[in-house]
């Protein structure tokens, strides 16, 4: 385990693969820390430099008070890449994780030569929805959404296998405040203009039985950067590389080929 003391925040990061390799880092969706990640290394390229972290409030990263604001994420995502000496990477990232990514690319394009936008969207939802959730979990934590999360996040065939359970209590063994404040943060962000000026190499990445990030959200935010690519993994809910990691990381592997970055 590492902890990058930022300063502002102590994140807790890991790196996997050639240390000297090419950079893709990865950020995670609400509700889950690096690990989302793990069904997915065995079969990426071996010399990658493999950088994951856990944003505020999730895994073993600090939690501070919630709320959050989405420009305190990216500014973590940031101060994590300065300090690790990161340029040039390709950004990946999975729901909120996305919205970094955009926030990133907007304040930082020097540390980014490409970006997957992961099962995400440039705004996703509405704040009295967020806010409901936040409500739900301040009245019983994070257990008291976990069935209708697991719905949303998974197809209907995976939900009835026993790794549900395995995903179930990552999400449930998340801080409570962690994740009041990243639903604070999510629910205050609108990326359709900033997205809509980027120019770099992003390809978008949906699962057809996404109940959080619908495939059209998805295509819609991909369609605001010209020359994007849009990729459907069928059979798959909002956590593809868990349900489908070989196929994403054909998928993702294309990609980084496809902008000389392996």
């Amino acid at each position: 385990m590492k902890y990058a003391n930022l300063g502002h925040l102590k994140v807790h990061y890991r790196e996997d693969g050639d240390p000297n390799g090419p950079a893709l880092v990865f950020a995670n969706s609400l509700g889950t820390d690096l690990r989302l990640w793990d069904p997915l290394l065995p079969y990426l390229p071996r010399d990658l430099r493999i950088i994951r972290y856990d944003k505020r409030g999730h895994g073993l990263t600090e939690c501070p008070e919630p709320p959050y604001s989405m420009g305190a994420l990216v500014k973590d995502a940031e101060a994590l890449l300065d300090h690790l000496e990161v340029k040039d990477c390709v950004f990946v990232g999975l729901s909120i994780g996305g919205m970094i990514a955009q926030g990133l690319a907007v304040k930082r394009l020097d540390l980014m030569r490409a970006m997957v936008l992961s099962n995400t969207a440039a705004k996703i939802g509405e704040p009295s929805m967020w806010a409901d959730r936040i409500e739900a979990v301040q009245r019983g934590g994070i257990d008291a959404l976990a069935e209708s999360i697991m719905e949303r996040w998974f197809s209907a065939r995976f939900c009835k296998t026993d790794d549900l359970m395995l995903w179930r209590t990552l999400l449930t063994r998340q801080p409570d405040k962690g994740y009041m404040g990243c639903s604070a943060a999510i629910s205050g962000s609108d990326f359709i203009t900033p997205t809509s000026g980027l120019r770099l190499p992003t390809l978008a990445i949906a699962g057809s039985e996404d109940g959080s990030t619908p495939p059209d959200l998805v295509r819609e935010t991909a369609n605001l950067i010209p020359g994007s690519k849009f990729e459907l993994i069928r059979g798959a809910g909002h956590l593809p590389c868990v349900e489908k990691p070989q196929d994403y990381a054909k998928i993702l592997t294309e990609f980084l080929r496809s902008v000389g970055h392996i």
